[in-house]
C-alpha cells in the first residue's frame, strides 16, 4: 500500500512543497530504500525513523518487508534531515497503523531515535509559504513553534515526539494549537555602547551620522588606538531602529543559515557582523555544497565591519564587487544557483601603513616607500570606488583623553537626526524599490539629484581635478543628497556637495 504527506523544503529564501511518498510491499526482505536526491543526512533517516517507530510503540519497517520512500519532485536536492517525521507518519498510513486526512497539512522534523522531534532550520520561511500556498496547519518541532507563530492565518501545532502526534492526527488525544502571545514589536538597545563614549574624533562622527543616514559604505584610515574599531562598534546605536518588514526579512535569512537564537523567534536589532581577517571566500559570501547564506547576508539590512581590511584576502575582497553594487549575491554552485539579498552597510578600518604610523606626526614610520605603497594596493581601485566616506582618523591628543567635559552627543539624539532623515527617503522612495539614498539607481539619481548652476561648476572641476569615474560622481551626488536631507533641505547646495567631496578617496 501507498501514502502521501506534505512537507517542504528551503531554496535561497523560498520555499517549495516536498511530497513525501511511502510505499510497502510486504512480501519480500525487508529493504528501505530512499530516493529523490536525498543527502547523507537524510539518507541516515531510515535508522533514525526505524528506532523512532519501534520507540514509539508502532510496527518498525523491517517487519513490514520492502519499504520505499520518495521524496518529490525527484530533480530538486534535499539537504536538511527535516523529513524524518512526515517519513514516519507515511509510513504510518501506509501499514495502515495510522488513519488521517493528510490535506491541508505540512509536517516538518527531525526524530531523535526515542521519537522526540529536533529543532530544524527554515521554519520561517515554510511556514510562510504554508499559508500561501493554502494549508491550514502546519506541524513544527515544539522548539520551533514560536519562530513559526509569528505567521498569522495558519495552525501551528507543536510536536514534542512522534507518539503525541499520532495520537492527535488519529484523534485520540488532540494537541492544542500554538497559542499566540501578541507580538511586542520593540527594538533592543545596544548594551553598552553609545557614541557620547568615543573621546574626540567628531570629524568621523559626522561622518558616521552622515553614512547611518543614507546607509552609506565608509573607510576608517588612522593609527592604531585611535578609535576605528569603537566608531564602528557604535554604529548600530545611532542607526533608525527595524521596521517588522525588515525585521522579518532578517528572521528569515538567519532561520535558513542555522543562527536564530532558541530564546528568539524574531531578530528585533541591525545586525552588525564583524568576521575575522582570515575569513574565506565562502564563509564571507556563502556558498557549501547547498549554497548557504554568509556573513554578507548576515549582515543584511545591518554592518558588515571588515576591521584590518588590508588583511583580508585581496581574492576574498573582491567577492564584494557584485553586492557593494546590487544589495544581493548570487551563488552559482555545481549542485544549484541561489541568490541571497545582502543590502548591508560596508565600514571597513585599516592602518595607512604596515607599521600603522605613516603620516602621524607624533610617531615616525618605520616602512619604506615600497612598503606602504605595497599595503595600499592590497585594496583594489574598484573596491575603494565603492566606499561613499574615507575618514582619516588621527590619533587622540592627550587633552581630549583627559577631558572631562560630558557635552559629548549621545546616540539618541543622533539618532533621531538620522531617523528624520529616513523619514524624509521613505516619503521620497514611497513608489520606489528602494529604502535610502545610497540604494538609489542612476535614473533616480538624475531624478533626485538635481543640481544648480553653483554646485554643477563644483562638481565638475572636481570630477576633472580628482580624476573621478561614473561611479564616483553618482555616489558623491548621493552622499551629498543625505547631507541635505540631514539639513532638511529640498535641494543639494553648495555646502552639501562641499562635505560630500572632502570624503571621497584621494590618491
Amino acid at each position: 500500500m501507498s501514502a502521501k504527506v506534505y512537507s517542504a523544503t528551503t531554496l535561497g529564501l523560498e520555499s517549495v512543497s516536498v511530497e513525501v511518498e511511502v510505499d510497502v510491499l510486504p512480501a519480500g526482505l525487508h529493504n528501505f530504500t530512499l530516493v529523490g536526491l536525498p543527502d547523507t543526512a537524510i539518507k541516515e533517516s531510515r535508522d533514525r525513523v526505524s528506532a523512532a517507530l519501534k520507540n514509539s510503540g508502532f510496527k518498525p519497517p523491517h517487519q513490514c518487508g520492502r519499504v520505499t520512500v520518495n521524496l518529490a519532485p525527484a530533480d530538486l536536492p534535499k539537504n536538511t534531515p527535516i523529513y524524518d517525521l512526515p517519513m514516519a507518519l507515511g509510513f504510518l498510513l501506509a501499514t495502515e497503523q495510522l488513519s488521517f486526512d493528510h490535506r491541508k497539512k505540512i509536517f516538518i522534523g527531525e526524530l531523535a531515535l526515542d521519537g522526540k522531534a529536533r529543532r530544524v532550520q527554515g521554519v520561517l520561511p515554510i511556514t510562510l509559504y504554508a499559508k500561501e500556498k493554502g494549508f491550514t496547519e502546519i506541524y513544527v518541532p515544539e522548539e520551533n513553534a514560536y519562530e513559526a507563530a509569528l505567521v498569522k492565518g495558519i495552525d501551528i501545532i507543536p510536536v514534542k515526539n512522534l507518539f503525541d502526534v499520532a495520537k492527535h492526527l488519529c484523534g485520540e488525544k488532540l494537541i492544542e494549537p500554538f497559542v499566540r502571545e501578541e507580538v511586542i514589536f520593540s527594538t533592543e538597545e545596544h548594551e553598552g555602547l553609545d557614541m557620547s563614549y568615543v573621546l574626540g574624533q567628531e570629524h568621523a562622527k559626522r561622518a558616521l551620522e552622515i553614512a547611518a543616514a543614507g546607509g552609506h559604505n565608509t573607510l576608517f584610515i588612522g593609527p592604531p588606538g585611535s578609535g576605528k574599531t569603537l566608531l564602528a562598534k557604535t554604529l548600530p546605536t545611532i542607526l533608525p531602529k527595524l521596521d517588522l518588514e525588515e525585521s522579518l526579512e532578517i528572521t528569515k535569512i538567519f532561520s535558513i543559515a542555522g543562527r536564530l537564537p532558541k530564546d528568539k523567534a524574531l531578530i528585533m536589532t541591525r545586525p552588525f557582523r564583524a568576521p575575522h581577517h582570515t575569513a574565506s571566500a565562502i564563509s564571507l559570501v556563502g556558498g557549501g555544497t547547498f549554497p548557504k547564506p554568509g556573513e554578507i547576508s548576515l549582515a543584511h539590512r545591518g554592518v558588515l565591519f571588515l576591521d584590518e581590511f588590508a588583511e583580508f584576502s585581496r581574492s576574498v575582497l573582491e567577492n564584494l564587487r557584485q553586492p557593494l553594487e546590487d544589495g544581493e549575491i548570487t551563488v552559482s554552485r555545481a549542485k544549484g544557483s541561489l541568490q541571497f539579498p545582502a543590502r548591508f552597510m560596508l565600514v571597513a578600518a585599516m592602518n595607512p601603513c604596515p607599521c600603522g604610523h605613516a603620516g602621524d606626526p607624533q610617531r615616525a614610520c618605520a616602512c619604506s616607500p615600497f612598503q606602504v605603497a605595497r599595503y595600499r594596493q592590497k585594496i583594489s581601485g574598484p573596491i575603494l570606488d565603492r566606499i561613499d566616506l574615507h575618514i582619516d582618523v588621527p590619533r587622540v591628543k592627550f587633552e581630549k583623553l583627559e577631558s572631562k567635559e560630558t557635552g559629548a552627543e549621545k546616540s539618541t539624539a543622533i539618532r533621531t537626526r538620522v531617523e528624520s532623515a529616513r523619514a524624509i527617503q521613505k516619503k521620497r522612495f514611497a513608489e520606489k524599490a528602494c529604502r535610502t539614498n545610497a540604494e538609489m539607481t542612476s535614473h533616480m539619481v538624475k531624478e533626485f539629484c538635481a543640481l544648480n548652476d553653483a554646485t554643477r561648476e563644483i562638481l565638475r572641476g572636481a570630477v576633472t581635478s580628482m580624476k573621478l569615474s561614473a561611479r564616483a560622481y553618482m555616489r558623491i551626488l548621493k552622499v551629498a543628497r543625505t547631507i541635505a536631507d540631514l539639513a532638511g533641505a529640498p535641494a543639494i547646495l553648495v555646502p552639501h556637495l562641499a562635505e560630500a567631496l572632502q570624503y571621497r578617496f584621494k590618491e
